[in-house]
């Protein structure tokens, strides 16, 4: 078999057909309204209106979660997919936990990114969503920031699986693709960093940097474009250089590093874990 049939023949866990790419994006665009919304609402100057934080939001998302979960799991997961996801979503959780994201060091998204790499984008999305919560039920870390973390690592596992395998009419293998996912990597970890600091920043009142002058809060206002540029500035000085690099840093690592034993473990167990359609005549 040659190189572009293995290719062609590269397993998906979870396939996306026209619904469930259709439930995905629009989950993923009421996850991102859930994220930005604060940003769209304005008042009058010296109004005494307030943004409060949006608790049908928090009770919605799971709901629209779990919508896509059982709408992908319509689309072909069976026992032996579901048994490997149950052993990496542990896996990932446990390493989670062991990093604890202690001066950004977290190595959840290293095998989210993989695992999305080789079992497809909506493998990815669920991978993302499962993780997260089996290491927040380890740690006692359920809050209302617990939805939005869900969300964004399914996002991370979700990209990773719509990366292109072919580039120019060849495949993306070797050391190339390991170039691309660490490279992947480091760009997942900075959003994932902006976009959880997007979902607490509006609420935090008084935020103040020493060695900046100014407040850092959401004015609810300003502008669209003052308060992004209000929220760079926070986003920058808070977690950017800190917390999202070593976030960044370790995933690329880890992706260079493990990342070539690890993806031809992942696609041994693929093909022993999916069984391949063949279409009969009719």
């Amino acid at each position: 078999m040659s190189a572009a049939d293995r290719t062609t023949l590269d397993p998906r866990a979870l396939p996306l057909g026209g619904r469930t790419r259709l439930t995905l994006a629009l989950a993923s665009l009421v996850g991102l309204m859930m994220l930005c919304w604060p940003l769209l609402v304005r008042v009058a100057p010296g109004s005494e209106a307030r943004i409060d934080p949006p608790f049908l939001f928090l009770v919605l998302l799971p709901v629209v979660i779990a919508v896509v979960l059982a709408e992908m799991s319509e689309g072909g997961m069976d026992s032996r997919v579901l048994a490997v996801l149950g052993v990496l979503a542990a896996i990932n959780a446990l390493m989670r936990v062991l990093s604890a994201g202690t001066a950004g060091v977290e190595l959840v998204f290293f095998l989210l990114i993989l695992s999305g790499r080789v079992f497809g984008a909506g493998f990815g999305f669920v991978l993302g969503v499962t993780s997260l919560f089996a290491s927040a039920l380890m740690t006692a870390g359920v809050g209302p920031w617990l939805p939005f973390q869900m969300l964004c690592a399914a996002w991370v596992g979700m990209g990773a699986g719509l990366l292109p395998r072919r580039v120019l009419g060849r495949e993306v293998r070797g050391r190339w693709e390991i170039a691309v996912l660490a490279a992947y990597g480091v760009v997942a970890a900075y959003l994932f960093g902006a976009l959880m600091n997007l979902s607490s920043w509006p609420f935090l009142l008084g935020v103040a940097v020493p060695g900046h002058d100014g407040n850092l809060s959401f004015d609810p206002a300003a502008g669209v474009g003052e308060n992004l540029r209000t929220f760079g500035v926070y986003t920058l000085i808070t977690s950017t250089g800190s917390f999202d690099t070593g976030r960044a840093i370790t995933t690329a690592v880890a992706v260079v590093v493990l990342g070539p034993a690890v993806l031809t473990t992942l696609r041994r167990a693929s093909r022993r874990a999916i069984v391949q359609q063949v279409e009969t005549a009719p």
